[in-house]
C-alpha cells in the first residue's frame, strides 16, 4: 500500500523549509535501511516508510541547483538584499529559479520503491499533474522537448512561456525538492535571473494567462488531487499533521 502524509506549511522562509525537508528525507531513508538490514523474521514488523507531500509558499528567494551557473543571477548580492530576496545554492538538479509569494511549491518526499524506480518517469508524472491542473483552468499546457518544465503555447517557438519549474534530488530512491507552479506570482522577479538557464523563452502564471487574480487556495486542492490520482497513494493525514515518519 502506498501511504502518504500531506502537509500544507502555508508561508515559510526557504531555509527552515529546506531543513524540514531534509529531516523527513533522512528519516525515510533510515527506515529503508533499517528494513533492509533487519533479519527476515523482524522485517515484517517494521513499518514501511510513509511518503510525504509538502505544499508551501516561500518569501522571495533564488535557488541555484548543483548543475547551475551562478552567472544566471543577473544582479549583484547588494541588489538582492535591497529587494529582500534570499539566495541559496542547493542540492537539487537544475539551474537557477525563483520562488516567491503567489507561487505554489510542492515538495514530494517519496519512496520511489513504492512507485517506480525511474527518475524520468517520476518527473513526467509530476509534469502531468501540473498539466492536468492547468487544464482545470482551461489553460492548455505541455512539454517542450529538450527543455525542462511545463509550458503554455508550446507550438509558438520563442513565444512559449514556462508556467512551472522542476528540480529534484534522489538518494536510495527517495526524492526531495520538486516543483514550483506560478499561480499569481510577481513575474518581474524573474528578471533577476535567466530562469533555469533558458535564455529564449519567457515565464507566465495562471493569473496572467486568465487575465484575473487566482488564489493559491483555488489551485492547491486540484494539484493535490491530480498528484494523488497519478501516483495512486492513500492519503493518511489531514492538513495539519506534523509527525515525522
Amino acid at each position: 500500500m502506498k501511504l502518504l502524509q500531506f502537509e500544507d506549511l502555508g508561508s515559510m522562509r526557504y531555509k527552515p523549509c529546506w531543513d524540514y525537508q531534509e529531516k523527513i528525507f533522512k528519516a525515510i531513508i533510515q527506515k529503508k535501511i533499517d528494513r533492509r538490514d533487519a533479519a527476515d523474521d523482524d522485517r515484517a514488523a517494521l513499518p514501511v516508510p510513509t511518503s510525504r507531500l509538502l505544499f508551501v509558499e516561500h518569501p522571495h528567494v533564488l535557488t541555484l541547483g548543483k548543475s547551475g551557473d551562478a552567472n544566471n543571477v543577473l544582479v549583484n548580492p547588494s541588489r538582492l538584499a535591497e529587494l529582500g530576496v534570499d539566495y541559496f545554492p542547493i542540492n537539487r538538479g537544475g539551474d537557477i529559479t525563483y520562488h516567491g509569494p503567489g507561487q505554489l511549491v510542492a515538495y514530494p518526499i517519496l519512496d520511489l520503491d513504492q512507485y517506480c524506480t525511474d527518475i524520468h518517469k517520476y518527473l513526467r508524472t509530476l509534469e502531468e499533474a501540473v498539466i492536468r491542473t492547468c487544464s482545470e483552468f482551461e489553460i492548455e499546457a505541455g512539454r517542450i522537448e529538450g527543455l525542462t518544465g511545463v509550458w503554455v503555447d508550446i507550438e509558438s517557438g520563442a513565444s512559449a512561456r514556462k508556467i512551472c519549474a522542476f528540480g529534484v534530488k534522489t538518494s536510495r530512491w527517495v526524492t526531495m525538492h520538486g516543483l514550483a507552479l506560478n499561480v499569481d506570482s510577481d513575474l518581474n522577479f524573474f528578471n533577476l535571473i535567466v530562469p533555469c538557464g533558458i535564455t529564449d523563452r519567457g515565464v507566465t502564471s495562471i493569473s496572467k494567462e486568465l487575465g484575473r487574480k487566482v488564489e493559491l487556495s483555488e489551485v492547491k486542492p486540484l494539484l493535490r488531487k491530480h498528484l494523488q490520482e497519478l501516483f495512486g497513494w492513500q492519503d493518511t493525514s489531514g492538513l495539519d499533521s506534523h509527525d515525522i515518519c
